[in-house]
Order: C-alpha cells, then sequence, then structure tokens
C-alpha cells in the first residue's frame, strides 16, 4: 500500500482509494475507491454532494491518472448522501451508470417522490410517539431544509444483485447484501488474489458494515411507506456473522483506513452489541419510553452535549436496540403506554 498523494492511496491491484470530505461531520471524510477495469475506471461509492467534496473527488481522479469524465461505472454500497450524494453529477459528465440493491434503489425512489414536507410531518409524528419532549420536536420544524443534503438523489439505473458477480469486464467483484446500516446495504467481495500475498480470502470492500474502531449508526430504516415492523439490528447482527464466516484478507472500508483480520473485527462488534443489549435490559427494570432509553445509553459524549440532529439519530438507534429485545423476548411494550414504554420481561 502507497501513498500516491496527501488524499490518495494506492492498494495494489489496480485499487486506489481517495478521501472526498464530508463537511462539517466528525468523520471527516469518505473513502472513495477507484477499481481499474478493461473497460475503465468503476468507482466504489462517490462521497457527498458539495462543492468542496467535488472538487476534491475531481483532484484525486487526476492524481490516479483519470478523471471523472473518464468513469464507467458507479457501485454504490448503501444510498447515505456520504455514499450516493455525487453520483448525478458523476453521471452527468460521464455518462456512467450507477448500480445500488434494490431495497435502497426504493428509498432513493420515495425521497425523490415525497416532498420534504412530508418528510418533517413523518419524522415529527415518529419523535412525539418515541416520547420526545414538544421542545426538541419543536427544533425539527425549524430545520432548514437546505440543510438537509440529497431530497433528490440521483436514481440509480443498475440493481446490484447479492451473490452475483457485478459486470465489471477483468475483475471478480461479488456482491453479498449486508442489511442493517441500510436495508439495501451491500459489501463488495473482490475474489482475486490479495496483491501482497496476506492470508485470508480476497479483499472486501465494507461500506459502513464494517469500519476499524467505530460502530455503525443501527437505526430503524426511515421510510414513511412502509409499515413493516423492522428488526435492523437483528438483520446487522446475521449480516456480520456472514462476513466473519468469508474472512476476508483485508478490508477496504468506506471510512478511516484500511484493514486485515475481518473476523477479529466482525467479534468485536457482535460482542459490543451483546454488551449494549444487556445493559438496555438492565435499564429496562423500568418502565421507559424510547427517548427515555436514549437519554440514559452511553454516547461518546454526555446526553446534554448531544445537538438535536444526533439526538434523534441516538432515539433511532434506542428503537433499533429495543425492538431487538422484544424479538428476542427479553422486552415487551407496556398496554396502554401513550407515549409507548418498554420493560424486560
Amino acid at each position: 500500500m502507497t501513498q500516491v498523494s496527501t488524499q490518495v492511496t494506492d492498494h495494489g491491484g489496480g485499487v486506489r482509494s481517495l478521501r472526498v470530505p464530508i463537511p462539517n461531520n466528525p468523520l471527516g471524510y469518505t473513502l472513495v475507491y477507484v477499481v481499474d477495469t478493461d473497460s475503465g475506471p468503476v468507482l466504489i461509492d462517490t462521497g457527498w454532494d458539495d462543492p468542496l467534496s467535488w472538487d476534491a473527488l475531481a483532484e484525486g481522479l487526476l492524481a490516479c491518472g483519470t478523471s471523472t469524465g473518464e468513469i464507467h461505472g458507479m457501485v454504490i454500497t448503501h444510498h447515505h448522501p456520504d455514499h450516493h450524494g455525487l453520483s448525478g453529477q458523476v453521471r452527468e459528465v460521464s455518462g456512467a451508470w450507477i448500480a445500488m440493491h434494490e431495497a435502497d434503489i426504493s428509498l432513493v425512489r420515495r425521497t425523490r417522490d415525497n416532498r420534504a414536507d412530508r418528510w418533517f410531518s413523518y419524522m415529527t409524528a415518529k419523535l412525539a410517539a418515541a416520547g420526545a419532549p414538544a421542545d426538541h420536536v419543536a427544533t425539527l420544524t425549524r430545520t432548514p431544509v437546505g440543510i438537509l443534503p440529497s431530497f433528490s438523489p440521483a436514481l440509480p439505473d443498475r440493481e446490484i444483485v447479492p451473490g452475483e458477480l457485478l459486470d465489471l469486464p477483468g475483475r471478480r467483484l461479488r456482491a453479498i447484501w449486508t442489511p442493517g446500516h441500510t436495508p439495501g446495504h451491500v459489501c463488495l467481495h473482490l475474489e482475486e488474489a490479495h496483491p501482497a500475498q496476506l492470508p485470508g480470502n480476497g479483499r472486501l470492500f465494507s461500506g459502513d458494515h464494517l469500519l476499524p474502531g467505530i460502530t455503525p449508526h443501527i437505526g430503524l430504516y426511515e421510510d414513511p411507506d412502509d409499515t413493516t415492523v423492522a428488526d435492523p439490528l437483528g438483520d446487522y447482527l446475521d449480516s456480520l456473522e456472514r462476513i466473519g464466516r468469508l474472512a476476508p484478507a483485508e478490508v477496504l472500508p468506506a471510512h478511516r483506513h484500511a484493514f486485515p483480520d475481518a473476523t477479529v473485527r466482525v467479534q468485536e462488534l457482535l460482542d459490543h452489541h451483546d454488551d449494549r443489549l444487556a445493559g438496555l435490559r438492565s435499564l429496562l427494570t423500568t418502565p421507559l419510553t424510547p427517548w427515555q432509553l436514549a437519554e440514559r445509553m452511553e454516547w461518546n459524549r454526555p446526553w446534554s452535549e448531544i445537538p438535536p440532529g444526533s439526538r434523534n439519530i441516538a432515539v433511532s438507534e434506542a428503537e433499533a436496540h429495543v425492538r431487538r429485545l422484544v424479538k428476542l423476548g427479553q422486552a415487551e411494550a407496556v398496554t396502554g403506554s401513550e407515549p409507548v414504554t418498554y420493560v424486560a420481561v
């Protein structure tokens, strides 16, 4: 692995990564991967839709000896704006195709069809049902629409089919469906010998599914049109075990840095969620709303220091964990409670 420039890393075997910044976000940047194919370069994810991010992507591609106009295709691990945001602009200048799993294509389509005010109404009702206080719900109604990216994200024109090889001439890249972070999240397994001969089974582009040192957000899938009672944490844990069995030699994630030995990181994440579920059960000896539960959970800073938008994410994560406990028969909703409270059983 060699550093080409401050923002470009050569991982060998025709794979490089670009650091594309995410403005005003503690993650800092998305790692966009450039994969050489016989038909031209293909991107895995594209980065946030912002002029600064676009410039970084364009400059990084030039450092790789190519350009945005030469991109052949884009494989998007999931629909979030720090991964899918620039896809439309790249397609405009290059004519490249955009591929995504059907479940996330459905979310992109609904995002494009739904007006922002409908999304706000949905989130307001959802927060109130979770027990959020009125003054917090009011912060959502005051949020400027302009700071919420990708209300009209690019509609993909190809579907990623789990288990199948992608149509990348000269490469063997197989899609693995790993729901949890989003319903259509995919990892991409490069079924080729590791260029540095690391032991293991090829390389894995892991998106946000498997990250070094941080755990991806696992919250409820936000979709006003879907009334399914999903279990995203259960989906995520099952997906983790599937990746652990694959045992890739190296993981190429969407944030931070590449790392070896996926099985160790998978076990760390499984243990983390086991511990968290046990901790939540102990909190639920007293009936709590999802908001009250989120207030009591451990985060990377005190609840009083978490801004409103991040509190929405925290409450969604609390709800996902409660749903998992309910699915396991370890918690239940208190009959007649409004907003709904949950208690351990």
